[in-house]
């Protein structure tokens, strides 16, 4: 059985020329994996904007009701935050196009930093926050599966 991100995610990442090379390097270190309480995590956005720039009614397309595909585009501003969130049943590939933000995620003990160029992979069980700790903008583009209001 082919998985979503396979047959749909993949493809149009790929044509946007987002999969060329994708480079992973910005996930847990090895032997860092493990549970992260995140005491204290951020509420609230700051310095952060968030556009959605496409999506797609995936009920019409391929049978899933109330789902969207979309890709948004985040820019984040020297000590920009996306606040806490979670993943649960929101699958998510997010690009890092220029700059680099750092992640705090629930499964990995140590703060992951992320570089133009990276793509990380947000699953099932996966909450975290994302701040800019650098001196220019941090651009991602996210795709997501989403519940659309």
């Amino acid at each position: 059985m082919t998985s979503f991100f396979s047959r749909f995610v993949a493809p149009a990442l790929l044509a946007a020329g987002m999969l060329a090379s994708p480079a992973l390097a910005g996930q847990c270190p090895a032997g860092q994996e493990g549970a992260n309480a995140l005491a204290g995590h951020p509420t609230k956005p700051k310095n952060v904007t968030d556009d959605t720039i496409g999506a797609i009614d995936l009920g019409a397309e391929i049978a899933v009701p109330g789902r969207q595909l979309r890709t948004r585009k985040l820019v984040l501003q020297p000590g920009g935050v996306v606040p806490f969130h979670s993943h649960d049943n929101r699958p998510a590939l997010i690009y890092t196009m220029s700059g680099e933000v750092t992640e705090h995620r629930s499964t990995c003990r140590v703060p992951i930093v992320h570089k133009a160029g990276e793509v990380s992979r947000e699953v099932n069980g996966v909450s975290h926050y994302w701040i800019n700790n650098g001196k220019v903008p941090a651009v991602l583009l996210s795709s997501d599966v989403y519940q659309g209001k």
